[in-house]
């Protein structure tokens, strides 16, 4: 098929690799030119495993292609996905100005009959007023589909090609059809493509992840009690997770959520139901207690230090969560401004985030070019991301870089047993 993705940002282009590696026409299309320019040059404006072979091979083969001109990619195509970004508003609702303004671009550009997918996160109802804008503007024939996407960054590329299923919204079996058409090479070992009306689709994806975010915050608050009651959250996660009804993903505690998916979708969630009248308590204890969260290691360091004021503090990780750069509430952002705020110093080191932190931080923060550099003279260390290379660490070289052996560790990376060992002092969530 010949496809058009507008948008090259994160979904967009997952996407648009991945439509391409099954052997479909794609244009990727997307007005900052910059971007554009090195897409064409091989070059990712983002980091996302096993993205850049992709991208390449298949613009290399001529499938996948890049360009600034909407019209011309929609009316060479006969699918167009809207991949656009829906950011947060004040109140916490998605803003859906480009998804709009691209719906209403489609529709003028139209030369025939098309299939209009939402692929961007859109509250319930965004298919309805999309199909209105595009009813307005042309007299050709179309559809309108809702196609939420599913992926985890850090793992995005894989999720696409191997999904646990694929959700289509649709009014008409036309459009569906063209859908599971697309679709089928990724569900080949039995993945469901589930065909349903465009509301259930469009809450799909925020049910799915509403439910995740309570998951992790529904864990951090039983690590908290935890340790009220000197229980060990690791043997209560594994006696939990055992249990075939609740499963064991999403209940590791740590020092909460970010991203750019779980904060936004939660709030525009209880944001779009408050509009309809109703009041989601569930997820607004969620919201809140993440919110929390994030001050638990700055807390502790307060407690054990008295004071910040004038102390170094390393931090390792900065991104949300491993195998990506995105930096989008990340916990690791709470936890430095509150160090800053209180006077201390700090050293940190990411693998990939790096860049993206100094644009957050610029010089407030020394930037360490090797994990263990970012401990010299540190008067503790803060584990903030779970990085694999975080995981099994020379103690001893740690030990001597360190001003004191003191360890914060937001993510419970590290056995107890051998950090007493190793003589650290050790603090960890909910043991």
């Amino acid at each position: 098929m010949k496809l058009a993705i507008i948008g090259s940002g994160y979904v967009g282009l997952v996407a648009g690799a991945c439509f391409a590696e099954t052997g479909n026409d794609v244009v990727c299309v997307d007005k900052d030119e910059a971007k554009i320019r090195m897409l064409r040059r091989g070059k990712m404006p983002i980091f996302e495993p096993g993205l850049e072979e992709l991208v390449r091979r298949n613009a290399e083969e001529k499938r996948l292609t890049f360009t600034t001109q909407l019209p011309k990619a929609v009316r060479a195509a006969s699918v167009i996905f809207i991949a656009v970004g829906t950011p947060q508003g004040e109140d916490g609702s998605a803003d859906l100005q480009h998804v709009m303004g691209v719906a209403r671009e489609i529709a003028q550009s139209m030369n025939g009959y098309k299939v209009i997918v939402d692929k961007s996160t859109v509250p319930v109802g965004t298919a309805e007023k999309v199909r209105e804008i595009v009813r307005r503007e042309t007299t050709h024939p179309f559809s309108v589909v809702s196609n939420p996407e599913f992926l985890k960054q850090g793992a995005a590329v894989d999720d696409f090609l191997k999904p646990d299923r694929v959700v289509i919204g649709t009014e008409d079996e036309k459009s569906a059809e063209i859908m599971r058409q697309l679709y089928s090479p990724f569900t080949r070992t039995g993945a469901p493509i589930m065909v349903m009306d465009c509301a259930s689709a469009e809450l799909c994806k925020y049910a799915a992840n509403a439910l995740l975010a309570t998951k992790i915050s529904f864990m951090n608050e039983v690590a908290n009690v935890c340790e009220v009651f000197g229980a060990d959250v690791d043997q209560v996660r594994k006696a939990v997770g055992s249990d075939r009804r609740i499963g064991s993903a999403f209940l590791f505690p740590g020092v909460g959520y970010g991203g750019s998916c779980f904060p936004k979708d939660v709030q525009a969630i209880v944001k779009f139901t408050a509009d309809k009248g109703y009041d989601f308590q569930i997820l607004k204890a969620v919201e809140s207690v993440n919110h929390r969260q994030k001050s638990v290691l700055a807390a502790r360091m307060e407690k054990h230090f008295g004071t910040l004021k004038g102390r170094t503090i390393a931090v390792w990780g900065l991104a949300f969560k491993p195998r990506t750069d995105d930096m989008r509430e990340a916990p690791a952002i709470v936890l430095i401004e509150r160090l800053l705020a209180a006077g201390a110093k700090v050293q940190a080191f990411d693998p990939a985030a790096m860049p993206v932190a100094k644009r957050i931080f610029g010089t407030r923060v020394t930037f360490a070019s090797r994990s263990y550099a970012a401990l010299e003279g540190a008067d503790a260390l803060a584990v903030v991301t779970e990085w694999n290379e975080f995981r099994g660490p020379d103690f001893a070289k740690m030990r001597k870089q360190l001003k004191s052996p003191v360890i914060f560790d937001g993510r419970n990376i590290y056995s107890r047993e051998v950090m007493r060992a190793n003589g650290f002092t050790y603090y960890s969530i909910g043991r």
